[in-house]
C-alpha cells in the first residue's frame, strides 16, 4: 500500500537556531576601553607620572573641548579641514577610477605601468611638502596636492585588483551578445570593481584626513591642524590636546559614515549581506 503525504500538512524540519552571541556587545567593550583610557589619562598627572604642564588631566582637556564646541572659529576650522578632505578624496577617487579602469583593461598597459606604479606608490606624501609650498604657498591647494597623491594610490591599487578579478566567462558572454564597450564596462566590469572601489575609498578617507591635518600643521593651511600648531606655540596646552581630541572624534565620525555608505552601496554583495544576517 502506498502512503501519500499531503505536503501542506507534512511536518516541516525545524530551522537551525541562530548562534547566539556570547558576552557583551562590541560597542560596550569599546566604551569600557575608552573609559579606562580616560581614567588612566586623568591619573597620570595627578600621580606625578607626567607633569601636568605637559599632559593636563583628561577632565581639563574635555572641558576645553566643550568650550571649543561653542566657538564659531572652531567650526570654521572643522569646515576647512572637511573641505580639503572631501575635495581631495573626490579628486583622487575619480582620477584613480578612470586610470585604473583604462590600465586594468589592457594587459600591455598593466605591464607597461607596473614599474612606475611600484616606484611612485611608496613615496611618502609628506616628502612633497616643499613642492606644495613652492607651488601654492599656504593655501588649500597645498593640502589638496598631498591628499590627492596619497589617496590616489589607495584607490588605484584596489581598482586594478577589481578589474583583474572580472570573470572572463562573463566578459566573453557579453561580447557574444554584441555588448558595446560601455555596456561591458557598466554591466560586467563595474559591478566586479565596485566592492574593491569602496574598500579603496574607505581606506583613502582615513589617509585623506591624516594628510589634511598634517598639511595644516606643517604648512599652515587653514584647518584644525593649523589651530593645533597655534595652540602649541601659544602655550595653550589644554586647548592643544582638546583640538587633538577633536581630530580623533572627526576621524571616528568619518569612519562610521564611510562604513554606512559602504554597506548601503554594497547591500547586494555577499560579504555585506553576510554581516547583516549575522
Amino acid at each position: 500500500m502506498t502512503v501519500v503525504i499531503d505536503p501542506t500538512t507534512a511536518p516541516k524540519p525545524p530551522r537551525p537556531a541562530r548562534a547566539r552571541r556570547k558576552g557583551p556587545p562590541s560597542w560596550a567593550l569599546g566604551l569600557v576601553g575608552v573609559v579606562i583610557f580616560l581614567v588612566g589619562w586623568e591619573l597620570m598627572p595627578i600621580l606625578g607620572i607626567v607633569q601636568a604642564k605637559y599632559l593636563p588631566p583628561a577632565s581639563e582637556v574635555i572641558v576645553a573641548l566643550g568650550r571649543d564646541f561653542g566657538l564659531a572659529a572652531f567650526w570654521v576650522s572643522v569646515g576647512d579641514t572637511l573641505l580639503a578632505w572631501a575635495v581631495g578624496l573626490a579628486m583622487a577617487t575619480v582620477l584613480a577610477l578612470v586610470l585604473g579602469m583604462v590600465i586594468g583593461s589592457s594587459r600591455f598597459l598593466r605591464r607597461f605601468t607596473n614599474s612606475s606604479i611600484e616606484f611612485l606608490r611608496p613615496i611618502p606624501s609628506v616628502a612633497l611638502i616643499p613642492l606644495a609650498v613652492l607651488l601654492y604657498g599656504v593655501k588649500i591647494e597645498s593640502s589638496l596636492l598631498l591628499i590627492v597623491y596619497a589617496c590616489f594610490w589607495q584607490v588605484l591599487i584596489q581598482v586594478l585588483y577589481g578589474v583583474a578579478d572580472v570573470d572572463n566567462v562573463a566578459m566573453q558572454t557579453a561580447r557574444s551578445y554584441s555588448f558595446s564597450t560601455w555596456q561591458r564596462i557598466k554591466d560586467v566590469v563595474f559591478p566586479t570593481v565596485l566592492p574593491y572601489l569602496m574598500t579603496g575609498i574607505r581606506l583613502g578617507a582615513a589617509v585623506a584626513l591624516i594628510l589634511a591635518i598634517t598639511a595644516e600643521l606643517i604648512i599652515g593651511s587653514p584647518g584644525l591642524g593649523r589651530e593645533i600648531g597655534l595652540a602649541q606655540s601659544g602655550g595653550a596646552v589644554s586647548g592643544m590636546y582638546a583640538l587633538i581630541l577633536a581630530t580623533g572624534l572627526l576621524g571616528t565620525v568619518i569612519n562610521v559614515v564611510m562604513r554606512a555608505v559602504e554597506r548601503r552601496v554594497l547591500g547586494w554583495h555577499p560579504s555585506v549581506r553576510g554581516e547583516a544576517i549575522a
